[in-house]
């Protein structure tokens, strides 16, 4: 572009940039610095240095401006994003001071006569540009919408507005440069695809060499690695021999052994990768653009919760660049493996690495009057596309169209259901009776579910994936690759499945000690275990080395692949030393364990699977002394409110139970893995989830009274009934805020309630009161009450005579814990500055189990209409409750809305009713609604209306729910062994 000279008169460009790390500015500055050699005007508004400018542009047609005006994401340390104190920092920097700096920057911008606004990627700057009447372009990678998408869902109520303002001021943009590894962004109408922007170089790798008097023969690892962790030291032995380690942006106090060294503040990093074997680092766009140009093989240890990097490492693996190192080996010095395997890669991107000149053209383009688009859709179209940004991290398939196409091949790769728009399997699907060949059933029964042959089926493909070797494709899954090493495929391998559950009557009641009706979905988790034998299991390379370097021999490992990593932004594999879960001669603390997992939020996933082996020495006294491979493949939706945890740690521990030889009934494993949820996890959720994924069975309902998990039996469906859930695509967490202190609320009213109880009785016996003012079965009624074990023992008329005047609305945890000391609730703690709700808390699960009681008897009565619509008028009933106890949203509200709109039409009243009611099921807050109706094609019909109808609505397809499945104690479990094939002649 500078080749072809100025224009006839020089423009005016005003280029904002975000505040989120110097990787931002680093692009600004190769774009900028081609529209100045084009002999155009490029006024800068950034918080980064000056430097990062003037030593790339030397020019005065160069101006920089020195003001914030987005904060981008705030780290908790080094490698994780602390997603509240990011939306809480852009509300501060951005929202609340919103009039001022629109008001500032429309004057500026019409004070240096700006021809064009260019945003990277600050979404005021889109606004202010539509209210001086200029146009304005985005060039960019990600948005903030989309990042900060899923911050909200974390964040509960608090700080939706933010989205919706984002995706508002995008809307001004007139088109989108969009940059390699992108991610959804459908707040913008027209994007245009440009090569990678990488900043030139300036020296060749042998003059980096060279100057850095570093011979040819020695390995360099440059540590590209901003915001160090503090208080790391660096050590010789983390490098192979003859390896030398630049660091980058290292402080001044920072000691360094000999194989390390510093590279000087100033030094141009582009030059020190090219001239590198291999970086490592963390992800970012101008890290993974400079390795991919350079075709330097890139180590990287993920970010958390900065919603970018899935797609930015998915292009780098893609083109054989990169390496995920774990976290815990990046701390400790398990480094060798890790550089080993980057040096025998041959990264193969081939594309162009001009953006920032593209990108100019396209910009002085613009600025001059050329048209790049298409006619704007409306604003409200546009704001309404915004929404599916929050259901987009979720990585549902039935992608966005601006997902690249070397996304939807590893989506598509994966072959698994983790949620669509529909059921996939028929009501017929799960009648297969053919087996994998390759496999021989030792015990056990597929029972005829499809997953299960699909589950068998993918096994069979790992084997072949091992024989084919180093033959496979460039896109080759990592998890699959690192499952194919999983096993020894001429041992036994144990397989458990556990399916998921509808929440029908019961929900949060279940700690309060209530009946629950509960159904298992059809969706189910697999899990694959195999005890092996120290010295015959298969170490990952980093396993190894980190053995190796205790120099005690082969000692058992666990070692674990999940399936689905790429739905959602988590590791695929985690592996840990057994001793590692014993503190001296004793198994570690619960307490440990929660901090053990927590270390690495991208691996903390393994909580759910790992804790059950440490439950199971803990409360059963199990030892376990041989390795562990386990694979988890699970198609219950996360974040759905049907419990994937739940499937999850039942098939575990099902599967582990099988393989050494345990037999615990289907009531104690889900004891015991509420134990792993409760303690290990940290989450505090009641028991019916795992008691409805071990012991139920298909289209029953499991009917529990929770106190603390007596099952009553298996409840019919009548066959004119019918249940369904909706998600509402908002992500669902028991581990959320919401629904801990609605819990923490009822054991506080639990608690006031027997103070009261007590208070009553003691007053009766102080005054002498006779039997005629306080009858003999009233004094035992109140003994009773004082000593209340579970809230549900206490019936609705008992609570509305004697206690609910007596209950304050909200009371603050500082003022109860003066009063009465403890809740009494093992785990759940009181935040002594929360104000909570107490009264709906607390009359929800009295209320609830009486309405599941209900629901029970309706279930067996006479077949009607009126039995139908009593059955929805329950679970309107208890939706409502939900909300009174803070615990709805907006997305199962609309719903529960479509719903009563279904019920209540004409078409409805006209003919035989179908859908009767419905709810919001488990913990609240999102998730998903279970609707009931009649078993008949016409309310099938009125369910995919529905569905529609909120996704015209949201932009979000609901997956629907429907069918069932066995539970885990049903199935059992499976023991298979690869058949040996014949030798050809």
């Amino acid at each position: 572009m500078g080749e072809e000279g100025p224009t006839k008169r020089p423009l005016i460009f005003a280029y904002y940039v975000t505040g989120h790390g110097f990787g931002h500015a680093t692009r600004v500055v190769e774009v900028a610095r081609h529209l100045i050699l084009a002999g155009h005007d490029v006024h800068v508004v950034t918080g980064a240095p000056d430097y990062v400018f003037t030593t790339e542009i030397e020019s005065p047609r160069l101006f920089l401006r020195k003001v914030l005006l987005d904060c981008g994401a705030v780290q908790a340390d080094a490698l994780t994003v602390d997603r509240l104190a990011s939306l809480e920092k852009y509300s501060e920097t951005a929202v609340v001071p919103r009039e001022t700096i629109l008001a500032t920057e429309v004057e500026w911008l019409k004070s240096i006569k700006a021809d064009l606004v260019v945003s990277d990627v600050v979404p005021v700057a889109c606004r202010a540009a539509a209210d001086a009447g200029i146009r304005s372009v985005c060039v960019t990678n990600f948005s903030w919408d989309f990042i900060y998408a899923e911050y909200v869902m974390a964040a509960g109520h608090h700080h939706r507005s933010i989205v919706w303002q984002i995706a508002e001021d995008y809307s001004h943009c007139e088109f989108l440069i969009r940059l390699p590894g992108y991610c959804p962004m459908p707040a913008f109408r027209d994007a245009i695809d440009v090569p990678l922007v990488v900043r030139r170089l300036h020296k060749s790798p042998e003059e980096v060499r060279r100057e850095l008097g570093i011979p040819d023969d020695v390995k360099i690892v440059i540590l590209n690695f901003g915001g160090q962790p503090s208080g790391w030291t660096l050590k010789e032995d983390y490098l192979p021999h003859g390896w030398l380690c630049l660091v980058c942006g290292a402080s001044e106090s920072l000691e360094l052994p000999a194989n390390f060294r510093k590279l000087a503040k100033d030094a141009y990093t582009p030059d020190m990768i090219a001239a590198s074997d291999c970086m490592l680092g963390k992800i970012g766009y101008g890290t993974v653009s400079e390795a991919l140009a350079y075709k330097i093989p890139f180590v990287f240890v993920r970010r958390d919760y900065f919603n970018e990097e899935p797609f930015l490492r998915n292009m780098l693996e893609f083109y054989q660049g990169g390496v995920e190192m774990i976290r815990r080996d990046l701390l400790t010095g398990h480094w060798r493996p890790y550089l080993e395997r980057a040096i025998s890669l041959k990264p193969c991107y081939e594309g162009g690495i001009n953006g920032g000149e593209v990108a100019a053209r396209i910009l002085q383009d613009t600025a001059t009057g050329k048209n790049y688009t298409s006619d704007k859709h409306s604003g409200a179209r546009r704001l309404r596309d915004a929404i599916v940004l929050g259901y987009q991290l979720q990585r549902i398939p039935g992608r966005d169209l601006s997902i690249p196409e070397w996304y939807a091949n590893a989506e598509n790769e994966l072959g698994l259901r983790t949620g669509s728009g529909t059921a996939e399997m028929n009501e017929d699907s799960f009648a297969m009776t053919s087996y994998p060949e390759d496999f021989e059933i030792l015990h056990g029964d597929v029972m005829g579910l499809s997953d299960t042959m699909n589950f068998l089926k993918s096994l069979t493909e790992l084997d072949a994936l091992l024989d084919a070797g180093k033959s496979t494709e460039k896109r080759q899954i990592r998890e699959r690759k690192a499952a194919a090493n999983l096993f020894n495929w001429e041992e036994d391998i144990f397989v458990a499945r556990a399916p998921g559950r509808l929440d029908v009557m019961g929900g949060i009641a279940d700690y309060s000690g209530s009946l629950v009706l509960q159904m298992p979905t059809r969706e189910a988790c697999h899990v694959a275990v195999q005890k092996i034998h120290p010295t015959k299991q298969r170490l990952w390379k980093h396993a190894l080395a980190r053995q190796n370097a205790k120099g005690q021999g082969p000692t058992p490992v666990l070692q674990i692949v999940s399936y689905g990593s790429e739905l959602s932004n988590r590791g695929p594999t985690f592996d840990m030393d057994l001793s590692d879960f014993m503190d001296g001669e004793k198994s570690m603390s619960y307490e440990k364990a929660r901090s053990y997992f927590a270390r690495d939020p991208s691996q903390r996933w393994a909580a759910y699977i790992a804790g059950t082996i440490l439950v199971l020495m803990k409360e059963l006294g199990i030892c376990f002394e041989d390795s562990i491979s386990l694979l988890v493949s699970s198609a219950v939706p996360e974040g759905k409110g049907v419990s994937s945890s739940a499937a999850v740690e039942v098939a575990t521990m099902s599967a582990i139970a099988a393989a050494h030889g345990l037999n615990i009934n289907p009531r104690d494993l889900a004891l015991l893995c509420q134990k792993v949820e409760n303690h290990v996890v940290g989450a505090p959720c009641g028991v019916m989830d795992q008691m409805t994924s071990a012991c139920g069975e298909a289209n029953k309902l499991l009917a529990m009274v929770c106190q603390p998990a007596e099952v009553l039996g298996l409840v019919d469906i009548p066959s004119h009934v019918r249940f369904w859930g909706i998600d509402s695509g908002i992500r669902h967490s028991v581990g959320g805020a919401d629904y801990g202190s609605v819990r923490i609320g009822a054991f506080m009213g639990r608690k006031i309630i027997k103070s009261v109880a007590s208070d009553l009785l003691s007053e009766s016996c102080a005054n002498g009161v006779t039997s005629d003012d306080l009858e003999e079965d009233g004094v035992e009624l109140l003994e009773k009450e004082a000593s209340l074990d579970y809230l549900c023992n206490l019936s609705p008329h008992r609570y509305e005579a004697l206690y609910v005047k007596r209950l304050p609305e909200t009371l603050l945890g500082e003022t109860f814990l003066e009063k009465y000391d403890d809740h009494n609730d093992p785990v759940t703690v009181i935040d002594k500055k929360r104000n909570y709700g107490l009264r709906a808390a607390t009359r929800h699960p009295i209320y609830e189990n009486f309405r599941v009681k209900a629901f029970k008897a309706l279930l067996t009565s006479a077949t009607s209409d009126d039995q139908l619509t009593a059955l929805g008028e329950l679970m309107y009933q208890c939706h409502y409750s939900y909300s009174a106890c803070g615990l709805g949203s907006d997305g199962t509200d609309r719903l529960i809305q479509l719903v009563q709109e279904m019920q209540h039409g004409k078409s409805h009243r006209s003919a035989e009713g179908t859908l009767y009611g419905a709810k919001i099921t488990g913990g609240g807050s999102g998730g998903t609604v279970c609707v009931v109706g009649r078993n008949c094609l016409r309310s099938s019909e009125q369910i995919l209306q529905i569905q529609q109808r909120y996704k015209n609505a949201t932009g979000h397809l609901p997956i629907i729910f429907e069918g069932s499945s066995p539970g885990a104690g049903k199935f059992g479990h499976l023991r298979i062994r690869r058949q040996l094939q014949p030798e050809q002649n």
